[in-house]
């Protein structure tokens, strides 16, 4: 008789990057017993890219708050090559602003930081596999509210779908650096929607245009 062993599931190599050792070691608690696998802790940002690219974790847990560089910046290098990690953000501010920008660099999930064990778990799990964040929680609304055609709103003032599009990102407080990169289109058209958006809504600034895209319903 041939004993046929379960395959034991794939371990998650985790880099924890936080300022403050009780988190780390929190979050550390927190995971055991799943199949992420701590291989480093990070307190700055300049050690987070030396244990990055040392142990080449498949997920990064990032503060938004971490020292010593822009956590935005930081995450959008660890997804790219020679990183290529999936970034879980972690914030104490319920910040839309926070996780539009997250979703502009293309973070795998923004979480609070009193997240519960099974949704850091869950986060996690999605962010190796490549699984959005579900629309049950705010990442996941906002990734959702990003991505979605114009509403009708949009269509009455006359804006375009790609207009319509940069002016979401606007309300949520992004950059036009930031649109730009979220939508893949360079600096300069980014400025020339945002003109267009405010002659079209007859309001002066950035400002105003966010207001109307909030009392309209578009965010």
């Amino acid at each position: 008789m041939f004993a046929f062993r379960r395959a034991m599931p794939q371990p998650i190599p985790i880099l924890i990057a936080d300022a403050q050792e009780v988190v780390r070691h929190g979050l550390r608690a927190m995971l055991a017993g799943s199949r992420a696998r701590v291989v480093g802790e990070a307190a700055d940002a300049p050690t987070t890219l030396v244990l990055a690219k040392k142990h080449r974790p498949a997920v990064v847990v990032l503060d938004v708050a971490i020292p010593g560089g822009d956590a935005f910046d930081l995450a959008g290098t660890l997804a790219r090559p020679p990183f290529e990690a999936k970034v879980v953000l972690l914030s104490t501010l319920d910040n839309p602003t926070y996780m539009a920008r997250a979703c502009a660099i293309n973070a795998a999930h923004c979480l609070l930081k009193d997240v519960g064990q099974r949704d850091l778990v869950a986060a996690i799990e999605d962010a190796f596999t490549g699984r959005p964040a579900p629309v049950s929680v705010p990442y996941g609304r906002i990734t959702a509210s990003l991505a979605t055609p114009p509403k009708k709103p949009a269509i009455q003032a006359g804006l375009t779908p790609r207009e319509a599009q940069v002016l979401v990102h606007v309300a949520y407080g992004l950059s036009n650096e930031e649109v730009a990169l979220a939508l893949a289109i360079s600096v300069e058209t980014v400025k020339e929607h945002v003109q267009n958006i405010l002659r079209k809504l007859s309001v002066r600034d950035r400002t105003q245009a966010a207001v109307w895209a909030v009392r309209s319903g578009m965010v």
